[in-house]
């Protein structure tokens, strides 16, 4: 049987920097996408914290702007914050570059590959996967095991201890149209990232919505915390944009290319890591409630990876103390609990120029539907506004919790 020291499922931004940060260190890696092209299929805004090409050291090329401000906007009014500059790319771009970079680094990315399953044997995890092309079932032995799959991620039946009762009710459809004006919008289009949270006057529905500038187009879309019909989907969006259209390029004529995908807004998962097998990303339920925002969250989970695969394989496969000591969460480790809270640890310590805080008690369920309490970081300044109105009920998240109170598994204060 085929064998590498490790297997990544996904190379969307976890996996793919947990397979660049891994082969820089030498450790052999593979990585299985379900794609043909990687990053293509993506449905996603794609907006960048300030500095995350800095962080992960991605070259400039693929930002294609920099709105200095956000926008969160309610029913009864519209909260502008300076954050950043803050950056935009699409996820073609984003996912491809670091899929590049791995590849060069000398990891091995598999497109067309569909992951089916794994079992634990005495030396490793075997990893079933079908592989699109060829038409074949195959199996690979690894070491350690990176499971990155995104919202797709199905694993009730992966292993146990990654159970999530609530996901499903967790995700959210969405629908996004790029749309390419045929001359620019105003200018202030360009300098802004907006959000928006309404109840639906269709449907009475929950739902959130975005514009996002980019270099030849703005990506609009939403997302409703529901399953619905293609068409239902539509219809809000088409309202949507023509909301977006009056304020922005009222009589500009426009092309739109469609997209459509599920994304993930509910908690993270409690168990993240047993035996050989780590979950991160949006797999891992690791995104921001408020904004949907996992980029940043996926990267670091694939560092953190990355980190704890190079020292197990440093330190050997009899001594996960040392590995516990030098790079929290360990990929060998068989303690779950202590994968997960170490991994929310490193995720709140990471650095982040912007963050959002409920203040709400901490694991609460959700958002509390008459309003939020929100707080930004920005240029060391603490801006605290509350959100009125009805919005969406998006649960809370590793990030929102943990910078409000932090971690209550392992005592650890907030940073902030």
């Amino acid at each position: 049987m085929e064998s590498t020291e490790f297997l990544i499922v996904g190379c969307g931004p976890a996996g793919g920097t947990a397979a660049r940060e891994a082969a820089r260190r030498g450790v052999a890696t593979i990585v299985l996408e379900r794609d043909a092209v990687v990053g293509a299929k993506r449905v996603c805004a794609a907006g960048l914290r300030p500095g995350f090409c800095e962080d992960f050291d991605l070259p400039r090329a693929i930002v294609h702007l920099d709105p200095p401000t956000i926008t969160l906007t309610t029913v009864k009014r519209t909260y502008a914050f300076q954050v950043g500059p803050s950056h935009t790319t699409t996820r073609e771009e984003l996912d491809g570059t670091i899929a590049a970079l791995a590849g060069h680094e000398g990891a091995e990315i598999r497109t067309s590959t569909l992951f089916r399953g794994l079992r634990r044997e005495r030396d490793g995890v075997v990893v079933e996967y079908a592989d699109t092309k060829a038409g074949t079932r195959r199996a690979i032995r690894a070491r350690s095991v990176f499971l990155a799959q995104g919202s797709s991620a199905r694993l009730d039946e992966v292993d146990p201890r990654f159970r999530h009762p609530g996901w499903s009710a967790g995700l959210i459809t969405c629908l996004q149209y790029r749309v390419y004006p045929e001359r620019p919008a105003v200018p202030r289009t360009y300098s802004t990232l907006e959000m928006h949270y309404y109840v639906s006057p269709r449907s009475g529905r929950n739902v959130i919505a975005w514009m996002f500038p980019k270099r030849d187009h703005l990506s609009i879309g939403l997302g409703i915390q529901a399953k619905i019909p293609g068409a239902d989907l539509r219809a809000e969006l088409d309202a949507f944009l023509a909301t977006v259209q009056e304020r922005l390029f009222a009589g500009v004529p426009y092309t739109i290319r469609t997209e459509g995908n599920l994304l993930y807004g509910g908690l993270p998962r409690a168990g993240i890591g047993a035996d050989g097998v780590m979950v991160g990303g949006t797999a891992a339920g690791l995104v921001d409630a408020t904004t949907g925002e996992g980029i940043y969250e996926a990267a670091t989970s694939g560092r953190i990876a990355a980190d704890a695969v190079a020292a197990t394989r440093k330190a050997g496969p009899r001594d996960p103390g040392a590995v516990r000591s030098s790079a929290p969460p360990p990929a060998a480790h068989d303690d779950a609990r202590t994968q997960a809270c170490s991994l929310r640890c490193a995720v709140r310590s990471a650095r982040a120029h912007t963050a959002v805080r409920r203040t709400a008690p901490a694991r609460s369920q959700c958002i509390l539907a008459d309003g939020m309490d929100v707080s930004l970081w920005s240029g060391g300044q603490v801006l605290a506004v509350r959100l009125a109105g009805v919005i969406p009920r998006l649960p809370c998240c590793v990030s929102s919790s943990i910078v409000s109170s932090g971690c209550s598994s392992c005592s650890s204060p907030s940073p902030w």
